[in-house]
């Protein structure tokens, strides 16, 4: 990888951190302050992000297409622009349904500047070395709700959730943006090494379709990102229920970002030594035992901080293991079609999580919430394991 790489991405990690803070972690971060000042239920406004991820859902084939045509910069430089503008608008909303309507545009923007785009770009542009470049992008990000949820709950108490809105979206105009464009420019100086910039061809997605390691890695992957949203959406009601200090809520839900990181590096000093297959199983065990710590928490800060540690090594390292285990059981061609297309699974299951989380704590409280995020990291553990069969 040349310097201008190697600075470009460092750039798109940046990017992507104030990206992910302002436009994915901004709901949970200033939920507390929404709630009172808004006149709105949890489930009314935990529906605006489902929206948002579904779109992002949608989206996802068609932005992997995009990128396999060379506009994936075009993609992450537009789209955080786009994130800005309706951040802004977001600050002044009265009525419900355009909240709604505005979060249903920043699932657009979610979907064509966040990691599916940034990780396919990657792939395009230095195929083998994505690998690095990625662990980068990752090491970086993972620190997005470190700042993100200290940033929403002082500018929440502060300024109100409106202010709290338009300080993200100053993020997102004065750091994702100007970080996109540089980043990509650099990656752009060097040579292309992912492949030829070619239509995907009729078919090629269809006939991926009909491999079952295909499913079984989006229910994987679904499964995972279902429980983590919904742990991430609704943590400081969690971590509060559980018997947590206001305080002491905020600090442990900014911890899992840089567990993120933590389980990051860890990966990266193991290199090849540990297979997918045994990461992925491993990552499972790991969410189950997350969710187990909080359920049988009440008040004991050492089991919220086992949560932490263990749903933010895991979580951090699963987003490092989907595009490299996509591209290692799918192959590199066709990539951003693929990727984008299994994509789908995982940003469905988040985009149904917040309103679904709302509803389960309406209906059971968190100790439902909590019973539904341990099975389903469970069920990812036994697809892990049928996985193995297949060789993966």
């Amino acid at each position: 990888m040349s310097r201008d790489e190697s600075l470009g991405v460092w750039l798109l990690a940046v990017g992507q951190t104030a990206g992910f803070a302002a436009l994915v972690y901004m709901f949970g971060a200033i939920i507390l302050s929404l709630e009172d000042g808004s006149g709105w239920s949890r489930a009314e406004l935990a529906l605006g992000p489902t929206l948002s991820l579904l779109t992002q859902a949608g989206l996802a084939p068609f932005s992997g297409r995009l990128v396999d045509k060379g506009y994936g910069g075009s993609l992450l430089g537009g789209a955080a622009a786009l994130g800005a503008l309706c951040l802004l608008a977001l600050s002044r909303v009265e009525v419900l349904w355009l909240w709604y309507a505005i979060w249903i545009v920043i699932g657009v923007a979610q979907g064509a500047s966040l990691y599916d785009t940034c990780f396919a770009f990657l792939t395009r542009r230095l195929g083998r070395e994505a690998r690095t470049g990625i662990i980068r992008v990752t090491l970086v990000a993972g620190f997005a709700s470190t700042f993100a949820f200290p940033l929403g709950a002082w500018s929440g108490e502060t300024l109100g959730w409106r202010g709290a809105v338009l300080v993200f979206a100053a993020m997102q105009l004065l750091v994702t943006l100007p970080a996109n464009i540089l980043g990509v420019r650099f990656m752009r100086r060097g040579e292309r090494r992912g492949g030829p910039m070619v239509p995907t061809p009729d078919g090629a997605v269809r006939a991926v379709f009909r491999r079952p390691e295909f499913w079984a890695l989006a229910a994987f992957f679904g499964l995972l990102m279902g429980n983590h949203t919904m742990l991430f959406t609704f943590a400081l009601p969690i971590l509060t229920d559980r018997g947590a200090a206001d305080g002491i809520a905020v600090l442990v839900a900014s911890t899992v970002g840089p567990m993120q990181v933590a389980g990051r590096i860890v990966l990266m000093a193991a290199g090849a030594r540990i297979g997918s297959g045994l990461i992925a199983r491993g990552i499972a065990v790991g969410m189950s035992l997350a969710s187990i710590a909080l359920l049988v928490a009440a008040g004991q800060v050492w089991l919220l901080a086992i949560y932490a540690v263990l749903q933010g090594a895991s979580i951090g390292v699963q987003s490092i293991l989907r595009p490299l285990l996509t591209a290692e059981a799918m192959g590199q061609e066709n990539f951003g079609a693929v990727s984008g297309a299994l994509a789908m699974a995982p940003l469905t299951a988040g985009a149904a999580a917040p309103f679904l989380g709302a509803l389960l704590i309406g209906f059971g409280g968190v100790t439902l919430l909590l019973s539904v995020t341990l099975l389903a990291a469970l069920a990812a553990f036994g697809i892990a394991l049928w996985l193995k069969t297949r060789g993966i």
